[in-house]
């Protein structure tokens, strides 16, 4: 038996107000947004990994809300209310995101989002182009833009791409430095007096007549008076019966290149592949590009929680870099790595208490930098309405 120690227990794990399962960023912002709302409240992080493990730290660091042909193919199956209100909840949580952290800590750029159409999608792009106008009404009523998504076929040849017929540029969205804007969140989590416990896995949820007990990996359990999942991807090993299931996104990223020819964030084929650059601010002039997606070359193989890559996607991803992005040009990849998103029939996020003193906040849908922050924010409310 690996009991805690009476110091243990009274320094660190004595009776919390709530504890947040899941240190990503809708985690973080909960328990920020629930001491912003109580600073009185004791407040704890539980998270497995050394550093947030899932999605937060892996993601292309894209502050973007929706692809034309993306946004087309939620339209096929999904009424324009839903499609258009998560589109709005997508740019208020970016908003809140900037807000909370600031520009400068977030590395933001707004060099524009950009979506990319080979010969054989010009279908697809004529449909976007016929649809762009009731888009940018729509659309321009919730960021505030006249005009969000407009041609730019003239920047084909100034990118250097390859096989690509049409660009559409999306002049609101961005891109940040995941990193810089989990530092900065976990930063601000601690200094607001919030204790974070890394390595510690959550086994079970125990909900009692006023507290509910936590079962951890090492064999002990400590208590609070509500508990709120936000591991996303992973939260069914919590609790089975939620509505969602996980997929796997493979990444890299090449080695520093010498005057990269485009800057800004792009989708291609519904926004299952994306790619962007990362500039080096220590050697002016280099760059590097961060390429990912694929999952719908697999998408069965892909609804996994085991992080890796597959010789599929890798060689596909392979395929789009030095054939359509930098055809002219040797590349080398660095690194590849891998995260786990939070998937679901349905786009929209779940965030609803499961018991009375358990409630969750998951199924991001890869939409985890413009989500988390108003998911967040909307799971602590929750929270405190569950009090009442």
């Amino acid at each position: 038996m690996n009991n805690l120690s009476f110091w243990e227990q009274q320094s660190f794990f004595h009776r919390y107000d709530v504890v947040v399962v899941g240190s990503g960023i809708v985690g973080l912002s909960a328990a920020l947004s629930l001491k912003e709302n109580d600073p009185g409240l004791q407040i704890a992080v539980v998270e497995r990994g050394v550093l947030p493990f899932g999605a937060s730290t892996r993601n292309a660091g894209f502050a973007c809300f929706g692809s034309m042909s993306e946004l087309l193919d939620d339209l096929s199956a999904r009424p324009s209310e839903e499609v258009f209100a998560l589109v709005e909840r997508r740019w208020q949580g970016l908003q809140k995101l900037r807000q909370r952290l600031g520009d400068a800590q977030l590395h933001y750029q707004p060099f524009g989002g950009y979506e990319i159409f080979r010969a054989e999608e010009v279908a697809i792009f004529e449909k976007c182009m016929t649809r762009m106008p009731e888009f940018n009404r729509i659309i321009g009523e919730i960021t505030g833009e006249k005009e969000v998504y407009v041609p730019a076929d003239g920047k084909i040849k100034e990118f250097g791409f390859h096989g690509v017929s049409h660009i559409i540029l999306n002049l609101a969205e961005g891109q940040i430095h995941t990193g810089s804007m989990m530092k900065s969140l976990i930063d601000l989590v601690r200094q607001s007096g919030i204790a974070i416990f890394n390595g510690l896995t959550i086994e079970r949820l125990e909900e009692q007549t006023d507290r509910v007990a936590l079962h951890t990996g090492p064999g002990w359990h400590f208590s609070a008076g509500k508990v709120l999942v936000a591991t996303n991807g992973f939260a069914r090993q919590l609790l089975p019966d939620l509505q969602l299931f996980p997929g796997r996104n493979q990444v890299l990223i090449t080695k520093p290149l010498r005057d990269l020819p485009f800057r800004g964030s792009f989708h291609y084929d519904r926004g299952y592949f994306y790619f962007r650059n990362v500039d080096e601010p220590e050697r002016t002039g280099w760059s590097r590009i961060l390429l990912g997606g694929g999952r719908n070359l697999a998408m069965e193989e892909e609804k996994t929680a085991e992080f890796g890559t597959t010789e599929l996607i890798r060689s596909a991803l392979i395929s789009l870099l030095k054939t359509v992005i930098l055809p002219s040009h040797p590349v080398e990849i660095e690194t590849w790595w891998s995260g786990i998103m939070g998937l679901g029939d349905e786009k929209k996020p779940v965030v609803k208490m499961v018991s009375p003193r358990i409630g969750v906040a998951v199924r991001l849908g890869g939409m985890g930098v413009a989500l988390g922050s108003l998911v967040g924010e909307e799971a602590a409310e929750m929270l405190i309405a569950a009090n009442s």
